[in-house]
């Protein structure tokens, strides 16, 4: 019976341990005097010092973003670029942070929100290429703005 318990134990572990697909994911902070206009993130979603990547993907395609109180505005406007297998993709986002009466969107508390926006849920893209972040909001220098990232799920 204790060799039964055993065998069914192991088996679990194993099983638990399947290959799935993996998660690739890059941050960046963003500088304190604030990011400004002319200034394009380029966010690598793999290490591409590895050798076992993935390269060509079709996922979810996130982009995530962290502010703080002193951001002045209620919303963000971003072009993000990236590259699929024969051809680039160019978005343009309006992520709204804040509600019509100013309440902060997204998650966290305190002084500082998280947000999450998936671009595409079904991306062809090139993880081994940068996903290239800028803002084009009507200003030189965005304050109140704390990282960026993207996420491939």
């Amino acid at each position: 019976m204790k060799r039964l318990i055993y065998i069914i134990g192991v088996l679990a572990v194993l099983a638990s341990c399947g290959g799935g697909e993996r998660d690739y994911s890059r941050w960046t902070d963003l500088p304190v005097k604030g990011w400004a206009y002319g200034d394009t993130l380029c966010l690598v979603p793999v290490d591409t010092s590895l050798h076992d990547n993935d390269s060509l993907v079709r996922r979810s395609l996130s982009l995530g973003l962290a502010h703080s109180n002193d951001y002045p505005y209620s919303n963000l406007w971003l072009e993000v670029t990236y590259r699929g297998e024969h051809s680039a993709y160019r978005d343009t986002l309006n992520v709204a942070l804040a509600d019509v009466y100013g309440r902060w969107l997204g998650s966290g508390f305190g002084a500082n929100y998280q947000h999450e926006i998936v671009l595409n849920p079904q991306a062809d893209i090139d993880l081994s290429r940068p996903v290239m972040v800028r803002h084009i909001m009507r200003v030189d220098t965005l304050r109140g703005l704390e990282r960026i990232g993207v996420s491939v799920r």
